[in-house]
């Protein structure tokens, strides 16, 4: 049964509005088409003849195709209910959507402007400790005063609509203006002023004050007084009843609708419509929203124009209208004149307003008004040309100038010209206008823009009509670190001026991590910015660089010089606080990346004690930045209460610990290097031991010193294909980076890879000069490619910068020219990774092992059904493949790889009898596949082999273990329609397919398969390790194995050096310990001498390698004549040659000289 409230898509009925604010009266569906019984019993007779149906976009016009229509606003709802409608008399079927919600209480009242709900508690006073206020409300009005409370000594707080925008503001009255801290003000919101409902939550809490508008929510303490506001027991809403005790000057009244007020759990409109005394309704407040009579329109495009009829003839021209927008420049309104070339032309230039008259043989009149006219908000224009002068108005910005003669023509065209019109009177220095228009009147008659709609009056063209689909893109902002944001319609830019970061969101830092980061790039000693987290949170900060020898970082505080302390006891202790250059996080930050920190405190002392040595209680300490005391003093370590000499046993009084415990009446000290990372830098020094007679200290702390950096020499060795290391989920919803080096011979391979559902990141080593960084956030997968010159496998090392964010996403290779990649302006932006970061894997497939990855989940036709599979799946069309896999096996005929389609379409990479690697794709259900055949040597022998296969439409290239690039055309249709699953190993299901491929598939695969890539997916890897969340089907054994490993010594051997702005864990494993240099050139003869032995010693070790393996491979022959049918046998001896090599390839090293 449906739930008790139910409605076609767009319908708010009374009382039920689908899980939140209302919607316009609206039916999403086609025209023209009747409305089908519907669940409810009885026919729908929404929406009301007064209302159209709101029009799709594009329709489909074909089974195939897929059409999206993005809906302007949200809509929450419980449940979606999908109703086909019936054919129209143009031959075509029709779809309605409706929204099912759940029982909903709605309480509302309408303000004209001038009527307020003034609330009294039954206390006189109260104060505000605890206060929850949460309404809703909508208006097409930009300013106005939603709520006011006031106190008797002038404190208050209003909740007031500031230009479209929710402004919180919280006053102290005047006995409290001594404050430096007097007022908070939060603003949230922007574009409230669309007729739209909006949701409000306050919520005040002893310091804690939440502010909600709609899903933003702004957390803030309030300090000092603001915990103890003096408040009246009454409360205002929609304006302020009488002028403010505070003598705050006058506001505007709010115009519009509120729903569910409540105050601290009180209906306060439920009071008001019952006439509870509580509530005292000063003016006209009703408890039923009207709808303003107005229609907006929007300008989706710069080819979008309006063309509206006028009275041709006339000796005056009256055109009245408002708009709002973000662009700075775009065509108001243009109109032909009367019998003559001569025209009117209004339009934006800069933010501002001008007009232009022009006519043959007569000079042309200019004039301008207005400035910023490019803020989002409306604004007004009223023009008026009469026989002698032009009045423009904008705003309240008056223009009045001499005017040519001019009659009127027929026809005005607001926002552009039609495409079509190749006259060069319609045109716009600036091209079309993209915004809203309202209220648009021609000779003081207002244009009905519903009738517009309707076809009945003018002509349009890309218009949305009773909507202002006006879009603020720098809510929320996603320029990082104080970027300042600004937008157009389409999109929104970053100004990283003096923010130390740069990029399209000022992302990227544009300063290194830290000195060592310097010195690589061959910087000299000095002053330096440094940003310890990179692209996080943390901002720049000045330090000076040693790079001499040892590269140290010197950060200063304030208090440097040795400072005398005299008169100073436990009760009046002298106590000072040290400042840095840095703040306390950035300094945890520079120190947690740092090898060694270190600080040096020397304390000078006569008759002036450490340590009370009869009750063990400290008479002098430091505090570090974890804000516990500490008792240790240079050169020694935490928790043992003694100096340095104590350590060394070299104190001049040996029943102490330390020098000044001697308390001896001369000079001494306690002198030496605090070098525990978690407890520096120190933030604070106590003396309490100098009230004695002759008794005087004397302390200096040096700067904070750090050397290394962790994060930039932290390199990895990947010996085998199958190697890799864990890392964490990347965390880059909205923007992320990564940089690494790396130094490699391999030809090929993966970098870093993190998976999502369907999210993904992944940046590779596509070919010896390429370096490709891909991604997936919805909108598809997309990829940046660096190509370079020259290769990238010559095992230097070379330097790559990835970076995405939702404007862009580029790519740095070395000194290369930087590759982008721009993003949609209105596709999806959240990339949602939920595994970890990790590289491919390798898995050995038993008899009869299959994967089954399902692209798409099957849907079951009856069999009178003339339903087309493709209308389901036509999302999953393939014109292009990309196609990577490694394989070994010594079993032929075998099936590698399997693609097939609901169409009996299918792709599938098998090898021959003779040991051959077949490519067959069948597009074209009705002809036979497409064969292509690579036979230069027999696959099957049990080595590991690369394969890539890429298909552009018609053209496919195949390439083998990185020989030539091989080139094939297909013969048959160019799409792969309505995919449906991808198979390695065996074929378990009913399947049509060609002679030789049923052959492979009754072999199946026994053998290795690694690195298998169909496009973006990773099947191998899914059926390893995301079996439960990845829509895979294994059957048969399948183990993660290593056997994906060459034999030999392995080409790919990666030396990485991350960079990521995430906390890296600990691994184990090789450590290359080398300097990541372009280039090291060693003169020296010695070492020419031993490279030269040590090639010998390598060549004398090939050959007997390659002896070792032609025995090995005589003994495969032994053993497959004697057991050639025996499949455990051959399974045997496979997984005893590939154990084999994996004991060898765990035991390499490399060496460097």
């Amino acid at each position: 049964l449906p739930p008790p409230c139910a409605g076609p898509l767009g319908v708010g009925q009374p009382g039920c509005p689908l899980g939140g604010p209302h919607v316009p009266y609206h039916s999403f569906g086609p025209p023209g088409f009747p409305h089908l019984q519907s669940g409810l019993g009885a026919r729908s007779t929404y929406p009301p003849p007064e209302k159209p149906h709101l029009h799709w976009g594009p329709r489909n016009t074909n089974s195939d195709s897929v059409v999206h229509y993005k809906l302007q606003h949200s809509i929450k709802a419980r449940f979606l209910r999908f109703v086909p409608l019936d054919w129209n008399p143009n031959g075509r079927i029709g779809m309605r959507i409706e929204v099912y919600g759940c029982a909903y209480r709605s309480e509302v009242a309408d303000f004209d402007g001038k009527g307020i709900l003034l609330y009294r508690f039954n206390q006189k006073s109260i104060s505000a400790l605890k206060d929850v206020i949460s309404l809703k409300f909508k208006t097409i009005q930009s300013d106005g005063i939603l709520l006011y409370r006031e106190g008797q000594n002038g404190d208050h707080i209003m909740l007031e609509l500031v230009r479209g925008k929710l402004s919180l503001l919280i006053t102290l009255g005047d006995a409290k203006m001594h404050s430096a801290n007097a007022q908070i003000n939060i603003t949230l919101g922007s574009l409230l002023d669309d007729q739209h409902w909006h949701s409000v939550l306050i919520e005040h809490f002893n310091n804690q004050v939440n502010f909600t508008v709609d899903k933003h929510t702004h957390h803030f303490h309030a300090k000092g007084e603001f915990n103890y506001l003096d408040l009246d027991s009454e409360l205002s809403f929609g304006g302020i009843p009488v002028p403010g005790k505070s003598g705050i000057l006058p506001h505007v009244n709010f115009h519009g609708c509120f729903e569910n007020l409540y105050y601290n759990g009180v209906n306060i409109i439920d009071l008001a419509k019952r006439h509870k005394p509580q509530i005292y309704v000063m003016g006209n407040v009703s408890f039923s929203c009207s709808e303003p009579q107005v229609v907006p329109v929007t300008f989706l495009s710069s080819t979008s124009y309006l063309a509206l009829p006028g009275t041709s003839g006339q000796d005056e021209i009256s055109v009245n209208f408002q708009f709002r927008t973000w662009n700075k420049e775009g065509l108001l309104l243009f109109s032909k004149l009367y019998e003559t070339s001569g025209g009117l032309l209004l339009f934006l230039s800069d933010g501002n307003v001008k007009m232009s008259l022009y006519k043959p043989g007569k000079p042309q009149s200019n004039i301008a008004a207005g400035a910023g006219l490019n803020n989002g908000q409306w604004h007004s224009i009223s023009l008026l040309v009469t026989r002698n002068r032009i009045n423009l108005r904008v705003d309240n910005d008056a223009i009045s100038s001499p005017s040519i003669q001019v009659f009127s023509g027929e026809r005005y065209y607001f926002g552009g010209c039609p495409a079509d019109d190749n006259g060069s009177e319609c045109k716009s220095p600036f091209g079309g206008f993209q915004g809203c228009m309202k209220l648009i009147s021609i000779d003081n008659e207002v244009v009905d823009l519903i009738s517009v709609q309707q076809n009945s009056l003018g002509n349009f063209s890309d218009l949305q009509i009773d909507l202002c689909g006006i879009i603020d893109r720098c809510l929320p902002n996603y320029c990082e670190h104080g970027g300042e944001c600004s937008q157009s319609w389409n999109s929104f830019y970053c100004n990283c001026t003096n923010t130390g970061y740069r990029g399209a969101t000022c992302h990227y830092s544009i300063y290194e991590q830290s000195c060592e980061a310097y010195k690589h790039r061959g910087n000299t000693s000095g002053f330096y910015y440094i940003d310890s987290d990179g692209s996080g949170p943390l901002g720049p900060f000045l330090v000076y660089c040693n790079m001499t020898d040892t590269t140290w970082t010197i950060i200063q505080h304030n208090n440097t010089d040795l400072t005398r302390v005299k008169s100073a006891n436990q009760e009046n202790p002298h106590t000072v606080f040290f400042k840095y250059t840095a703040s306390l996080e950035q300094l945890q930050a520079t120190i947690n990346h740092a090898e060694h920190c270190e600080q040096e405190l020397a304390y000078h002392c006569k008759k002036s004690r450490l340590l009370n040595k009869r009750d063990g209680t400290p008479l002098s300490w430091w505090v570090g930045r974890t804000n516990e005391t500490q008792t240790y003093w240079g050169g020694s370590v935490p928790d043992v209460k003694k100096c340095t000499c104590g350590i060394e046993g070299s104190c001049i009084d040996s029943e102490h610990f330390c020098n000044c415990d001697a308390d001896r009446n001369e000079w001494t000290n306690d002198t030496g290097f605090l070098s525990y990372k978690d407890h520096l830098p120190v933030s604070k020094i106590v003396v309490t031991d100098t009230d004695r007679p002759n008794s005087e200290a004397a302390y200096k702390l040096g700067p904070l010193l750090c050397r290394g950096d962790k994060t930039f020499w932290n390199s990895a060795s990947f010996n085998t294909e199958t190697s890799y290391l864990h890392f964490p989920t990347f965390h880059g919803e909205f923007s992320a980076d990564v940089s690494f080096f790396f130094k490699t011979t391999a030809s090929s391979g993966v970098f870093l890879e993190n998976l999502g559902i369907k999210d993904f990141i992944r940046t590779e080593l596509h070919s010896p000069t390429e370096v490709t960084f891909s991604f997936d956030v919805g909108n598809g997968p997309n990829e940046v490619t660096v190509q370079s010159p020259t290769p990238l496998n010559d095992n230097q090392w070379h330097y790559v910068k990835a970076e995405r964010n939702i404007k862009e996403a580029l790519l740095q290779v070395d000194q290369l020219p930087q590759k982008t990649f721009t993003a949609p302006s209105d596709g999806h932006i959240r990339l949602q990774l939920n595994s970890q970061l990790f590289v491919e894997v390798s898995a050995y497939f038993g008899a009869g092992s299959s994967v089954m990855y399902n692209f798409q989940e099957y849907y079951t036709f009856s069999k009178n059904s003339s339903s087309h599979a493709s209308s389901f799946h036509a999302d999953m069309t393939l014109i292009r493949e990309a196609i990577t896999f490694t394989f070994r096996t010594k079993r032929t005929p075998s099936l590698l790889l399997y693609v097939n389609s609901f169409y009996k379409e299918y792709l599938s990479v098998i090898l021959a009898k003779n040991g051959s690697l077949q490519v067959r794709y069948k597009l074209d259900s009705h002809q036979d596949p497409d064969v292509f055949s690579i036979n230069f040597k027999s696959m099957a022998d049990g080595q590991l082999h690369h394969v890539k296969i890429n298909r552009e439409e018609e053209m496919l290239f195949v390439e083998v273990n990185q020989n030539e690039r091989i080139e094939f055309i297909l013969s048959s249709s160019l799409e792969f329609n309505a995919i449906k699953s991808l198979i390695l190993g065996k074929i378990l299901e009913n399947s049509e397919v060609d002679q030789e491929t049923m052959k492979a598939n009754s072999q199946g695969f026994i053998g290795c398969l690694s690195s298998v890539q169909f496009n973006h997916i990773a099947p191998l890897k899914a059926a390893l390790h995301h079996t439960i969340s990845a829509p895979v089907i294994v059957k048969g054994r399948l183990m993660e194995s290593s056997c994906g490993t060459l034999s030999g010594n392995p080409p790919f051997s990666l030396y990485l050096s991350f960079s990521f702005f995430f906390p890296i864990a600990d691994h184990s494993g090789p450590i290359d310990e080398g300097e990541p240099l372009a280039n090291a050139i060693r003169s020296d003869s010695a070492v020419i001498g031993g490279v030269i032995a040590v090639v010998i010693f390598i060549l004398l070790c090939i050959a007997a390698i390659a002896v070792r393996i032609h025995k090995k491979k005589s003994l495969y022959k032994k053993n497959e004549t004697k057991g050639s049918e025996n499949e455990d046998s051959a399974e045997t001896a496979l997984k005893s040659e590939l154990s084999m090599q994996n004991t060898i390839n765990e035991n390499q090293k490399e060496y460097f000289f």
